[in-house]
């Protein structure tokens, strides 16, 4: 059997009336409000910063440029970019309507090894991202809490990476003064693990207790950023804008490589594609509804952060609060930061959602063991992958420096959605017949100019990224070749379907 035999897409259907499929519990106000969820978080309050300052090592090395200003046009790039993704994303969500996401839409289009390298790469963007997630969120938590004269040790809120990359030569001199275990420093983010593990339970407990904690959260970060909006909008020194893009189309470039994690996570909607009601019609209309939607808040951000204070200060990991604090208004910077952490929070909500059904699917299928395809008999939720990406999820978090995770997270993610535009084109010859309730109109240029801009956007990243992700290819690889090549249900039970290549 070719390992390009793909899974054919009545045979994803009819896991619908398998015991083990999950309840279709979604609407699509629930699906946008899980976009909004999903995207907007880490992104906007966190790494916004770097992406209009750019990054410098301790030593002096730069190692991006930043946008400045021009931050509001990395913002429509990548608005544009994941737009044509989007649409490539909704045709297949709402075509085969499954938990598996890219897997499972790349399994049905280009094959069980495609399948097994997409799924491998989604673990970068779900499980790898939130690790980045939660350090952004313990990072808003203690300014928030700084707000209230309340401190904890720092050496239990900065991990040993993030001490070790700092810039910062208070954080960086942790490695020194904190306390160690021999010549080892103690040096663990205690908050960003706490948070994992809280989501992790909430979880546990049901699909539509989660969308509802989720709505309730998505309200919150509305009001937030409508109130920096606001505020920060009277504050506004247009001398700021000058230079508008210090570093030309570089730092435009580069800084949209590194705010592109501000997009991730409108894909993450279709994780939920099983558990939706008339997914059909709800899918696009989520995915695309709430891209719309964070593109437009973006770009507002954007332009009323980098006008407020000087783009250079506003490398921090709390960006917004910073500048508001900058501009003299703390109380606003408290509420920015109290809604920061809310904000992030559901964001780390959705991702933990995402990725034990990826997981779920890939054991479905046998490329993973069976124990991840279980389902909670009550909850009707992948309990045991569920609780073991948060185990895994929060133990990272307790070491990780967010900026190196936010490029190894970009470029898989950016993997993801090449491979998802390439298979809507591939589906359009292989299997025209198939019924489409939502059809990409002008297939050839949406496709391929996606695909294209996808790849372009990687090339952003720096070198470092790269290596590390072949790195974390070669890996998948090994254990697909060593246990999935051997375990998938297709290879050992449904005759194969051969790939065959556009007419």
């Amino acid at each position: 059997m070719s390992l390009f035999s793909r899974k054919p897409i009545s045979e994803l259907l009819a896991e619908e009336g398998h015991p083990n499929a999950l309840k279709r519990a979604l609407g699509p106000g629930d699906l946008i409000m899980l976009a909004i969820g999903a995207v907007i978080g880490a992104g906007i309050f966190s790494s916004i910063g770097t992406a209009a300052a750019g990054e410098i090592l301790p030593s002096g090395v730069v190692v991006r440029y930043g946008a400045g200003p021009a931050l509001i046009v990395s913002f429509i790039l990548l608005g544009v970019v994941c737009g044509l993704a989007a649409l490539c994303y909704a045709e297949l969500a709402a075509m085969i309507p499954q938990a598996g996401s890219a897997y499972a839409y790349s399994y049905a289009t280009l094959g069980e090894i495609v399948a097994w390298i997409i799924g491998w790469d989604l673990i970068l963007e779900y499980a790898v991202g939130n690790v980045a997630v939660a350090v952004a969120w313990g990072g808003y938590f203690m300014s928030l809490l700084s707000a209230f004269s309340v401190t904890l040790p720092p050496w239990t809120t900065h991990g040993y990476r993030a001490a070790l990359l700092s810039s910062d030569p208070a954080v960086h001199g942790l490695l020194q003064t904190a306390p160690h275990i021999g010549p080892i420093p103690i040096l663990v983010n205690i908050p960003a693990f706490a948070i994992v593990m809280w989501i992790t339970w909430l979880l546990m407990r049901g699909v539509k207790e989660s969308a509802r904690a989720n709505n309730i959260m998505v309200v919150i970060k509305l009001l937030v950023l409508t109130l920096f909006v606001v505020v920060g909008g009277m504050h506004i020194n247009p001398d700021n804008y000058v230079p508008f893009a210090p570093n030309g189309w570089r730092g435009i470039h580069q800084g949209a490589a590194i705010v592109f994690f501000a997009y991730i996570g409108f894909d993450a909607i279709s994780t939920a594609a099983e558990e939706t009601k008339n997914p059909q019609r709800n899918m696009p209309i989520g995915i695309l509804g709430g891209l719309a939607i964070c593109t437009v808040i973006y770009v507002v951000v954007g332009a009323v952060a980098t006008g407020m204070v000087p783009y250079q200060q506003l490398k921090a990991a709390d960006p917004l609060a910073k500048a508001l604090t900058t501009a003299g208004l703390s109380t606003a910077s408290w509420i920015v930061s109290l809604g920061a952490v809310v904000s992030l929070t559901a964001v780390l909500l959705v991702f933990q959602y995402g990725q034990p059904r990826i997981f779920f699917a890939m054991g479905r299928d046998g490329l993973l063991p069976r124990w991840a395809s279980k389902v909670h008999p009550k909850t009707r939720v992948p309990h045991v992958t569920t609780l073991v990406t948060g185990i895994a999820v929060a133990l990272g978090a307790l070491l990780a420096d967010e900026n190196e995770i936010y490029d190894l997270t970009n470029i898989g993610t950016l993997a993801a959605f090449t491979i998802v535009c390439i298979g809507v084109l591939v589906l359009r010859y292989t299997d025209p017949s198939r019924p489409r309730p939502f059809r990409v109109a002008f297939v050839w240029p949406v496709t391929i100019l996606g695909a294209a801009a996808c790849i372009y956007t990687m090339f952003g990243l720096p070198g470092t990224a790269w290596k590390r992700f072949g790195i974390w290819l070669a890996i998948g690889l090994a254990l697909y070749f060593t246990y999935g090549f051997k375990n998938s249900t297709l290879r050992r039970g449904a005759p194969p379907v051969p790939l065959t290549p556009p007419a």
